[in-house]
């Protein structure tokens, strides 16, 4: 409908209550009060703190990694030795100084251990290696040397063996008293090497238990078949023996009991001796039994425990000897 259509005094009336405010409102504004100042200066608090501890992080970490009096800076700072403080006999400290090299005016704490003990275990002679921290520039160094159980040779090479099959250079000065090893080389791989060493150490162990200083009489030992260990034997004891006898004797031991086999071979050497004459090799990897001088003259002989009975003489000139 169009506005001419009302009376003028009607929309007069009506248009102050619909259109506009008769009275202004009012704006409460709050004050600025104690809890507001004190929210606020507890932030501020909070903030001063964590820039405190911030800067304090940063001033101790740049100190830590780039100050000189962290630093390694001369090599007596890293401190080598043996196993328990004792010297070290084959390693050169020169040697484990120059894994080192690269660390030299940077903080002991951006050495990287694991990585430098790992270098230091793979130079000749280190078997296991431990490096160490000592604030504030220091570095201990622990070295545990390999340990040579034999000399090995390699054609016309001599050098040494630890149990664990690694091959050693001989030191210029050093003198060693160990049985020659063959049957090991270079070439092997490390498993069928340690695989071989471990056959020797077990037999040096248990003929040492079987009667002390048998390890001495050792003079070579063939490791080339893993389940027939031969070994040249010196000076064997035993009534007759003449001074042929002396010579080393070819044994094979085969690759168990090896302590059960020597006892036999000490206790029946004098007889075989006196049955057959000059005993040149014996075969004991057969159970009970014995085979002497097998490349010439074969003889069997069934080994006794405590007491063997008179050796008869077989057609052919062939001697065996016979036990219950």
């Amino acid at each position: 409908m169009e506005a001419e259509a009302y009376p003028q005094e009607v929309l007069a009336e009506d248009e102050p209550r619909y259109l506009r405010r008769q009275k202004p409102l009012e704006i409460k504004r709050r004050k600025f009060g104690r809890r507001a100042w004190m929210t606020y200066l507890r932030a501020a608090g909070w903030i001063v703190f964590g820039l405190s501890c911030a800067w304090t992080t940063y001033a101790c970490a740049r100190f830590l990694y780039s100050s000189p009096e962290m630093a390694l800076i001369h090599p007596d700072q890293v401190a080598v030795r043996g196993r328990d403080g004792a010297q070290l006999r084959y390693v050169s400290p020169a040697k484990i100084l120059e894994v080192f090299t690269a660390d030299r005016g940077h903080s002991v704490l951006r050495i990287p251990l694991d990585a430098r003990r790992r270098q230091l275990e793979t130079l000749p002679w280190v078997e296991q290696a431990t490096v160490r921290r000592a604030l504030p520039n220091r570095l201990h160094v622990e070295i545990v040397e390999r340990t040579p159980v034999a000399f090995l040779r390699q054609g016309s090479e001599l050098s040494l063996v630890d149990g664990h099959g690694v091959i050693l250079e001989r030191p210029l000065k050093a003198s060693f008293h160990f049985p020659v090893v063959t049957g090991v080389s270079g070439h092997m791989a490390s498993e069928d090497r340690q695989r071989r060493m471990q056959l020797y150490t077990n037999f040096t162990r248990q003929i040492e238990s079987a009667r002390r200083g048998a390890a001495d009489r050792l003079s070579e030992v063939d490791l080339a078949e893993v389940n027939d260990l031969r070994a040249a034997i010196s000076g064997l004891p035993g009534a007759g023996a003449a001074a042929a006898d002396v010579a080393p004797l070819l044994v094979h031991f085969g690759d168990t009991d090896f302590e059960g086999k020597y006892r036999a071979l000490v206790e029946n050497i004098a007889q075989w001796r006196a049955t057959v004459g000059r005993v040149e090799s014996v075969d004991l990897r057969f159970s009970r039994e014995a085979i002497v001088n097998q490349d010439t003259t074969v003889v069997a002989q069934q080994l006794a425990r405590k007491q063997a009975l008179p050796v008869a003489q077989k057609p052919g000139g062939k001697a065996a000897q016979h036990a219950r």
